[in-house]
């Protein structure tokens, strides 16, 4: 199993004519990614074509549905429009949508959440990498090529770090890797993602990895203290980030001693969770959890 994304996960991207929609739907097609069509009102009735893949460019979300049963849109559109196509996909009842767009303005993800809520969809991101299932699909722009199937399911704040511990534990394979995005406001959380991994019969632990700023972990931490019975491996970006400086992800705010690694570093080992302050020193927990357990 996996979550969120499967083998018979069937993928429209919006923007797919765009830059870097071409290059990221050329890669998923390579990784296996069933992509069954564009979406572009300005192209709609044409085919792109990928090495030996031709894939149709629908008007809408709406028709490409009509058109393939997809059930999963990924958005490569400029941050101005990603709250209209994040609507227009929500409108017309995809289950799941992974916004890669980063710099979308808070108010703009604030509405689309809600709208995308109230509709029944469920949205990862915005600024996000994606969330991949190695062996059998992936949405966004995670490399398929770093890791292979295995047991273990991330859940990550950063797209960069994602890759790394993929990369890491690559000998022990995956479950999905989700990305979630570090913006201040996203629309799957750790704790989603922990209750999904929590329930799938095919993951074995879970890697959580957080960053400074915020209090996301914190609560996640609780979460894993009252729900979660499966080992949990955390890692938290900056312990070594400077006082007083403004850091990259918009996320990564701290105020006073609240967000700091330290203080997240406390709350997720009071509920049971290894946490490394490397990448490194956090496969290594992996490895050690997972013997432990033979």
């Amino acid at each position: 199993m996996a979550i969120h994304l499967t083998k018979e996960s069937k993928i429209l991207v919006q923007g797919m004519t765009g830059g870097e929609g071409m290059k990221h739907t050329r890669r998923m097609l390579a990784a296996g990614t069933n992509v069954v069509g564009g979406v572009n009102p300005r192209k709609a009735g044409r085919t792109v074509d990928f090495d030996d893949r031709s894939v149709p460019v629908f008007g809408s979300v709406a028709e490409g549905m009509d058109a393939t049963g997809a059930d999963v849109t990924v958005v490569f559109v400029p941050p101005a429009f990603t709250k209209a196509a994040v609507t227009e996909a929500a409108d017309a009842g995809i289950g799941l949508a992974v916004v890669i767009t980063e710099g979308v303005p808070v108010h703009d993800s604030v509405a689309f959440l809600a709208h995308a809520r109230r509709r029944g969809t469920r949205v990862i991101g915005p600024n996000c990498p994606g969330l991949i299932s190695p062996g059998q699909s992936g949405a966004g722009i995670i490399p398929a090529d770093i890791t292979r199937p295995g047991r273990i399911g991330l859940v990550s704040k950063s797209g960069t770090l994602t890759y790394q511990l993929m990369y890491e534990l690559r000998d022990i394979g995956f479950s999905t890797c989700v990305g979630i995005g570090g913006d201040p406001v996203v629309g799957t959380t750790h704790i989603d993602c922990l209750a999904a991994f929590q329930d799938d019969p095919d993951t074995d632990l879970i890697v959580l990895i957080g960053e400074i700023g915020g209090d996301a972990e914190e609560r996640a931490a609780a979460y894993i203290r009252d729900h979660v019975t499966k080992p949990v491996v955390g890692y938290i970006a900056g312990f070594t980030a400077p006082e007083g400086r403004t850091m990259g992800h918009a996320g990564a705010i701290v105020s006073g001693t609240t967000g700091t690694a330290r203080a997240k570093q406390q709350a997720l080992e009071a509920a049971g969770v290894r946490v490394g302050r490397t990448p490194t020193e956090t496969a290594r927990h992996v490895l050690a959890v997972l013997h432990a357990g033979a």
